[in-house]
């Protein structure tokens, strides 16, 4: 640093202890440093302010010198607590540096630049809501820094920063949840601790609605799921666990079809948490969202029918599959086999001016492609928006389950309760929607025909009260 420079109104015994390498020297100077500061709120003069802030700044904080970057952060903590209330007024020239510097190589100056953001933020307490996403950005960073004193630090700042959000009433949402949906795939086990901790503080305060954001970050939770840390993967489960009260509670406004699709995708999970959570979600999104479900049907099945097959190990997750099977064969009802032309779907509500469109429906896999989705692929998932409940009505897509269904029973390593189970989905779609099922007889008679010669008892019995039927119905 140029000893010649002119630093005012920083006198040359302040320039000089803010780039001493003693910590207590640069102490001193902060002290002087919000007297002066003190002096110039006093005399309301804020071109003054400014120049201190933007001098510690650029010369101090941002300097190539490590001493002088020490001095520079411990001098905007000081012109902080001066400011005092009047903080909020210069808060963007007072954070940016400090942030700049939770990037350095020196453990030391990470450490203090935490220091030096942790009393800026006591003092300016609810003024820095406005400011939240750029900490919260830099406190992630912080809560995977391999040294445990930056650590220790940014975790009391967390713990500040996590009690002004709760006392605030400005907290804003919309723009967070960007942030939160970027950092939430991060594979850091400290960075995952740190973003579950904030879903479960903004879950918990009442002026905050995080359900109506859930789409966005439901598959990023089932990820952290399955993280090899216990103790990140209990609070994972606590905080699914209080989002599907909530959706319980408030069934109304729960966004079921955006999430229907991450579900189907971790409900086929390779770990035995993240699928039986999947699956016990699943079970409630069919009974709480009734015909809602019915488009991802094929999906749904593709995802439960193997399960029916488990054997004790995976009890849990069998018991309930089945449940899920039941509830949903009992979505499909004689009015699905309506021709889909002739339905017409119930008028829209008005919408609310700035309200969005809903999005397009799920797409349905094209005839001849595998019904089999591969595993582990949560990259591709990509929530399909559709009409809700009350705007249109469900027009059942049977071209898809009969392809699933059809896939596993042509699968030679399908399991006998699964087979079982699809011969009883064959008869209740030809008991409920015989005109639809009819385009499909050619296709399936063959492989039917076959299951009459099943190794099974259990599958050779049903096939026959199937095929008896079948007949008398007349097909």
């Amino acid at each position: 640093m140029n000893p010649e420079k002119d630093f005012s109104p920083l006198t040359p015994s302040i320039v000089r202890a803010l780039n001493d390498k003693l910590y207590e020297k640069r102490k001193v100077a902060a002290l002087e440093i919000e007297k002066l500061v003190r002096e110039f709120v006093a005399q309301n003069s804020a071109a003054q302010i400014k120049h201190v802030i933007q001098t510690l700044s650029v010369e101090f904080a941002l300097s190539q010198h490590p001493h002088s970057r020490k001095g520079g952060l411990i001098g905007l903590a000081a012109c902080s607590i001066a400011l005092g209330k009047d903080s909020g007024l210069y808060l963007k020239e007072l954070i940016e540096p400090v942030l700049t510097c939770f990037g350095d190589a020196d453990s030391r100056l990470r450490y203090y630049a935490c220091e030096a953001l942790y009393n800026i933020v006591k003092v300016a307490r609810g003024a820095i809501v406005p400011h939240f996403n750029v900490l919260f950005d830099g406190l992630s960073k912080l809560a995977a820094d391999p040294d445990p004193n930056v650590k220790s630090g940014s975790e009391l700042l967390d713990r500040l920063l996590k009690d002004i959000v709760t006392e605030s009433s400005r907290f804003d949402l919309v723009s967070f949840i960007p942030l939160l949906r970027e950092r939430i795939y991060s594979n850091n086990q400290y960075a995952r601790q740190f973003i579950i901790s904030w879903i479960l503080v903004l879950e918990s305060v009442p002026d905050i609605n995080l359900l109506d954001y859930l789409p966005e970050v439901l598959d990023g939770l089932f990820q952290i799921l399955g993280d090899n840390s216990k103790e990140i993967r209990k609070m994972c489960e606590m905080a699914l666990g209080e989002f599907l009260k909530e959706i319980k509670k408030t069934p109304a406004n729960v966004k079921f079809a955006e999430m229907a699709n991450i579900l189907v995708i971790h409900c086929q999970a390779s770990d035995d948490l993240i699928q039986l959570t999947a699956m016990c979600w699943m079970r409630e999104f069919i009974q709480l969202a009734g015909r809602v479900m019915l488009p991802y049907s094929s999906g749904i099945l593709t995802a439960v029918l193997p399960c029916l097959s488990y054997d004790d190990r995976k009890k849990n997750i069998k018991e309930v599959a089945a449940v899920c099977n039941q509830s949903l064969m009992k979505l499909v009802t004689p009015e699905d086999d309506e021709a889909d032309e002739g339905r017409e779907p119930l008028p829209a509500p008005q919408r609310e001016a700035g309200q969005e469109e809903a999005g397009p429906k799920a797409e349905q896999p094209p005839s001849g492609e595998s019904c089999f989705p591969s595993p582990g692929i949560t990259q591709s998932v990509s929530p399909a928006f559709i009409c809700s409940m009350e705007r249109t009505c469900v027009i059942l897509n049977l071209d898809g389950i009969v392809q699933v269904l059809d896939c596993h029973l042509h699968d030679s390593t399908t399991g006998m309760m699964t087979r079982i189970a699809v011969l009883k989905w064959l008869y209740h779609l030809y008991i409920k929607t015989p005109r639809k099922i009819f385009r499909h007889t050619d296709s399936l008679f063959p492989i039917l025909l076959k299951t009459l010669s099943d190794d099974s008892d259990e599958v050779w019995g049903v096939s026959l009260l199937f095929f008896l039927i079948f007949n008398f119905i007349g097909f």
